[in-house]
């Protein structure tokens, strides 16, 4: 691997580790990801940045990493994920839209889990605690408390009608940031956003009409590269940025064991990881023996009273 981010670079933009809902811990994910060949990783956990100083302190050699987040969306009643890369963690109004976040994702587990039990699952509040621990809790967290109470037989079969996939008889609503309204807060923390997985099928595919909306606010890019993207559906979405002017971007979602342990897998077009980094000024890429990672030696929060913060 090279000292820096090449037009050639190998840049895995999309992993996660058990600061929200992978499996393995932000220094583990660190070195796979140098055993993986990467020169450049983002950590992008679901909601929080919490992973980001282990992470950092796990850093060796010339691998890079990216510090970004997965933001919980919601456009027309489907759930939607923007990644978000190199913004300031220290911006106001982001970190409180991000708080309010996670403190609703409490809120919902704790439903999901009375439903559960009102269902017959042998599941409690206390049980899914000790499962997610300080992360960030999400819906897998609550799959792998239904295997261990032996309603399933793997973390996969939750996400059904019969349980917690989205519609599903335990399945809860909760709070989730407007696109548009995201990608502008992301913008004014000196940070760029990328549509994830638009076209997984997770929660259906998001309309080519609808991501050319978000690029007219400031999207800067759409996850091309995805383990469950189809050939067809990567040409085609590959075309759609190109005709957008938008990142084609890629990552392997990882989630260590419960994705196979697949970071590497899938990386981004060349020259996006260099892009990113030229487009924002949030914060700064991260390398071993670096110290804070805000980009022109800031020390404290910035707020959102800034000269330089785009209004589109």
């Amino acid at each position: 691997m090279g000292a820096g981010v090449g037009q050639d670079s190998r840049a895995d933009l999309h992993v996660h580790s058990n600061a929200s809902d992978g499996t393995d811990s932000p220094a583990q994910v660190i070195r796979r990801a140098a055993r993986a060949g990467l020169d450049a990783v983002a950590l992008t956990d679901h909601d929080t940045v919490a992973g980001h100083p282990q992470a950092r302190r796990a850093l060796a050699g010339d691998l890079m990493l990216v510090p970004g987040l997965e933001l919980s969306c919601q456009l027309q009643g489907r759930s939607v994920h923007l990644l978000a890369y190199l913004f300031d963690p220290d911006d106001d109004e982001l970190a409180a839209e991000l708080a309010r976040i996670r403190d609703d994702r409490v809120l919902r587990a704790r439903a999901m889990v009375d439903r559960l039990v009102e269902l017959g699952v042998d599941v409690s509040w206390d049980q899914l605690a000790a499962i997610a621990g300080p992360a960030v809790i999400g819906r897998p967290h609550i799959a792998r408390a239904m295997v261990a109470s032996g309603a399933i037989a793997e973390p996969r079969e939750a996400f059904t009608a019969d349980w917690i996939a989205d519609g599903g008889r335990a399945y809860v609503s909760r709070y989730a940031l407007d696109p548009v309204r995201a990608i502008r807060l992301v913008r004014g923390a000196g940070g760029a956003t990328v549509l994830a997985h638009p076209r997984a099928g997770r929660e259906g595919e998001m309309p080519d009409e609808q991501i050319a909306g978000l690029a007219a606010v400031g999207l800067a890019g759409v996850e091309v590269f995805h383990p469950d993207h189809t050939d067809s559906e990567r040409t085609r979405l590959r075309a759609l940025a190109a005709d957008l002017g938008l990142l084609a971007s890629g990552g392997s979602d990882d989630h260590g064991g419960l994705t196979g342990n697949r970071i590497g897998c899938e990386t981004a077009a060349d020259g996006v990881c260099a892009a990113l980094i030229s487009m924002t000024s949030g914060a700064r890429v991260m390398r071993a023996g670096d110290g804070c990672g805000k980009k022109g030696g800031e020390s404290g929060p910035r707020g959102r009273n800034r000269s330089d913060e785009r209004t589109d």
